[in-house]
């Protein structure tokens, strides 16, 4: 089994999952709006270059997300992405590229689990946590 974060935008998917992809490394980026899907003709004018499916890898993870049409968008909540990193010097790097526009939650430090941990909502409304722990 594999658990895959599946994430919902307003109207920015696109910029979002590219931003995503460059932080996080990502490979294979794909991105398809609506205007390009069988869809096409049952989704309004002004939402045919909504992305009705974006993905990318990271790791041996996978990252999934459309935008919401029809008003259906609702702000992300009771959620974090959780992204597990070996180096805290990698930690660092995602954790600044992900607060550059955000709002932190908990700024990256150690903790007694973890090398380093922090938490931010990004310029896009994601939240994440950002987490190199320590060896067990």
């Amino acid at each position: 089994m594999k658990i895959n974060p599946y994430l919902n935008f307003n109207g920015n998917c696109a910029e979002a999952f590219q931003f995503y992809a460059k932080v996080l490394r990502g490979k294979d980026l794909n991105i398809m709006s609506f205007r390009d899907s069988p869809m096409a003709d049952q989704i309004a004018a002004n939402e045919k270059d909504l992305v009705v499916h974006a993905r990318f890898t990271a790791g041996d993870g996978l990252i999934m997300g459309s935008d919401a049409p029809g008003g259906r968008y609702n702000k992300p909540q009771g959620y974090a992405v959780n992204i597990g990193v070996d180096t805290p010097e990698e930690a660092e790097r995602i954790f600044a590229a992900l607060s550059d526009g955000g709002n932190i939650g908990m700024p990256i430090q150690e903790t007694f689990w973890a090398r380093r941990f922090g938490m931010v909502t990004d310029r896009f409304g994601t939240h994440w946590m950002v987490n190199c722990e320590k060896p067990m």
